[in-house]
């Protein structure tokens, strides 16, 4: 039997498998986790709303940043909100500008009909007559939108008129709101019959 100091002498006998004639080393194979660094992460979005959203306090068509979370778990979802990309910006801007070209379309259609109203003289209105000037009744609103509708065939909406209080014989200038930046003057002409 070898003593202990003897053992050491020894040479180092690998432990192996297969043929003696090429042995190999066993080597511990550790796995080795490797973590890459994706860099920051995001904590917020650009986004542009699709719908108002009491939670932020936006409204549709408005660009804000809110959490990437919100965006990912609520407004996403529920289609409330898109990301903010060249793209969607630029549609956004062509959307933006064809609402403008119609509010400016619909801005020179009041200025037209404007025009047609203060040119066309005074509507006449034909009232029941009493003593001197006097006249029963008095002309309101909803007489000037009929008198309109069957003279130039056009609607107007009784809310957009402005009738100043009639109660006598006389001409009198009325206002409707066609537009809010335009307002016309349309004269009234009463008479007693």
């Amino acid at each position: 039997m070898a003593s202990p100091s003897c053992a050491s002498t020894l040479p180092w006998t690998p432990a192996f498998s297969g043929s003696s004639s090429s042995p190999r080393l066993q080597t511990r194979r550790s796995t080795s986790l490797v973590i890459v660094a994706q860099g920051k992460v995001k904590k917020y979005r650009q986004v542009i709303l699709m719908d108002d959203i009491e939670e932020v306090g936006g409204k549709k068509g408005d660009m804000m940043k809110v959490r990437a979370g919100f965006y990912r778990n609520f407004l996403l979802p529920k289609g409330k909100a898109t990301l903010l990309t060249p793209d969607v910006l630029k549609e956004m801007q062509l959307e933006q500008e064809r609402i403008e070209a119609e509010k400016q379309r619909v801005k020179e259609e009041a200025q037209q009909l404007a025009r047609v109203f203060e040119t066309i003289g005074a509507f006449k209105v034909p009232r029941k007559g009493g003593k001197g000037k006097q006249i029963f009744g008095s002309v309101t609103s909803q007489d000037l939108v009929e008198i309109i509708k069957s003279q130039l065939n056009r609607d107007v909406d009784k809310r957009l008129v402005e009738v100043p209080e009639i109660r006598e014989v006389g001409e009198y200038v009325a206002e409707i709101k066609l537009h809010p930046d335009v307002t016309a003057r349309v004269r009234l002409t009463v008479y007693a019959k």
